[in-house]
């Protein structure tokens, strides 16, 4: 079965996205590509169960497992060694990907205390958008009292614009909470 914010970007925000932004070809008009979900474990990187356990947390929240990601390299002034966990992630694409994108919009973002939108600043110049959530707590398939710490998160939509204002208007378009007073800068 097709997502639901599949189908409506193909029948409404596609067609919006193309006068907006002035495109001939449907395929200039930007898109989400995937999903990157990433947990940093920092000093928990040591205790295997708290590695585990951020694993399992993230792979429920995604839908799909995660992997732990090791550092490359030792370097002593970060006390990091190589092959030592360094993180947790999760990729997302296609259907998983809008499901995912669906469930942070409806749901989880409204969850989070004192939510004043999103900031437009985590737009790199290649059109992707980066922000940080402080607790993993606001998805709703985390349960709370398994919970042993609270962790944040980075999400990175990957998308195909090219520039600041195609990925501005996508994410408005797919109504993801934008502040305005970021959109000025």
């Amino acid at each position: 079965m097709t997502p639901r914010l599949k189908t409506t970007y193909e029948k409404e925000i596609l067609p919006k996205l193309m006068t907006k932004l002035k495109f001939s070809n449907k395929h200039q008009v930007p898109k989400f590509t995937k999903i990157v979900l990433n947990i940093g474990l920092g000093e928990d990187a040591t205790d295997a169960k708290k590695v585990k356990a951020s694993q399992e947390e993230l792979s429920s929240i995604a839908g799909q497992k995660a992997i732990v990601t090791k550092f490359r390299k030792s370097i002593a002034n970060f006390k990091t060694r190589k092959d030592f966990p360094a993180g947790v992630k999760v990729t997302l694409r296609s259907a998983r990907m809008y499901e995912f994108m669906d469930r942070l919009i409806n749901i989880a973002l409204p969850r989070i205390k004192d939510f004043r939108g999103l900031s437009t600043n985590g737009i790199d110049k290649f059109g992707n958008y980066s922000f940080g959530i402080k607790e993993h707590l606001i998805f709703p398939e985390i349960n709370y009292d398994k919970v042993d710490k609270i962790r944040g998160m980075d999400i990175t939509l990957v998308t195909t614009s090219k520039s600041k204002e195609g990925t501005t208007e996508l994410l408005k378009e797919f109504n993801f909470p934008i502040n305005k007073a970021s959109t000025k800068n």
